[in-house]
């Protein structure tokens, strides 16, 4: 994958995981660790690299089952503990001690699971449009209740097979096909009609993700309650049903590292209104026979990660909500001058 010059690629042996790992600064800095999303890579942290300090040293790994990091498989019963494990094999690796941990989207999961399990490495967390505590789909409620007891509506069952097929065949077509992957880029990624100058490498970086039920999206089992289907036991959209995910235990961390929370005003993906939550879908109309907001609401994902925030500054904690508005879901690439002007007053 082509990098931004001043960017160095590297390849990290674990003993879990062969990391590719994009790295900018001396290796005396002071470490700051980005996490990327789902169906992306490493290459979209590079301009906030470029933009740190040369105080800091920037690293960003490919997690596993994307971009150019060794290819395995997750297993979906232990949540986000596949992606701890390896991040904090990666951290003795490069002998990073304490880091300020930042991660976007599914990538906010993986820092909220790994916080959870080592919070005495974390000097700052930096949540960017992050996954909710909860998960993803199938919780009503600030407090993440589930809609059905088998957490049906949640999983790989909810992805149009389309999208997966695309990304294995590594299109990168132009047309009307809202699955296409350019178009699932730039309708949701961010807010319209904002284009990445680097779009072809971010579409690189987007179709390098791992399609298998291992991987992306998973399996799936049928359920007897709406809307059919429920999580199986593999791949990273199973990990993150809140059948497997739930971090809404950080309130409870010591210790407790200062956090900053970035999302849009507009972002699509996680929202209260997510486009892409079935139970909006089926509030919208789009996904028939559903049973109504008592029994499957729209997933509350903003209102769930406030809530557990505001839990962990109750016990002793503290955060900053950050909104950009006229922002999507990646403020760190649409708004990268206002993102990294807030992330440096967090972590300094």
């Amino acid at each position: 994958m082509a990098t931004l010059a001043g960017i160095d690629p590297c390849y990290v042996q674990t003993p879990r995981l062969r990391f590719h790992v994009l790295t900018r600064g001396s290796g005396d800095g002071e470490p700051v660790l980005f996490l990327h999303g789902n169906a992306s890579s490493s290459t979209f942290w590079e301009e906030v690299m470029l933009a740190l300090p040369e105080r800091y040293r920037a690293i960003a790994p490919d997690m596993r089952g994307y971009g150019l990091s060794e290819l395995k498989p997750a297993d979906a019963i232990r949540g986000a503990c596949d992606w701890s494990d390896d991040l904090d094999s990666l951290a003795g690796a490069l002998d990073l001690g304490e880091f300020h941990l930042v991660g976007w989207s599914l990538g906010g999961g993986w820092a909220m699971q790994y916080l959870l399990d080592h919070p005495e490495r974390v000097k700052t967390l930096t949540l960017v449009a992050p996954v909710s505590p909860y998960g993803f789909s199938g919780t009503k409620g600030a407090d993440g209740a589930p809609c059905w007891p088998d957490f049906a509506g949640s999983g790989a069952g909810g992805v149009s097979p389309d999208f997966p097929r695309m990304l294995r065949e590594k299109v990168r077509d132009s047309g009307d096909d809202p699955m296409l992957p350019r178009n699932v880029m730039n309708a949701f990624y961010w807010k319209p009609p904002f284009r990445s100058s680097r779009e072809e490498d971010l579409l690189t970086s987007m179709l390098s993700t791992a399609v298998s039920e291992g991987n992306y999206p998973g399996d799936f089992v049928p359920s007897s309650n709406w809307p059919g289907f429920a999580p199986g036991t593999r791949g990273v959209l199973n990990a993150f049903s809140p059948k497997y995910f739930n971090v809404s235990g950080v309130a409870d961390i010591e210790p407790k590292p200062p956090v900053l929370w970035v999302h849009g005003a507009d972002d699509q993906i996680v929202s209260d209104t997510s486009v892409w939550d079935v139970g909006y879908l089926g509030q919208i109309g789009l996904i028939p026979g559903w049973p109504g907001n008592e029994v499957f609401p729209a997933q509350p994902m903003i209102r769930q990660t406030r809530a557990v925030l505001e839990r962990y500054q109750s016990r002793g904690g503290s955060y900053q909500e950050t909104v950009f508005e006229s922002c999507g879901h990646s403020p760190h690439v649409e708004k990268l001058e206002q993102f990294v002007s807030v992330l440096l007053k967090h972590i300094a």
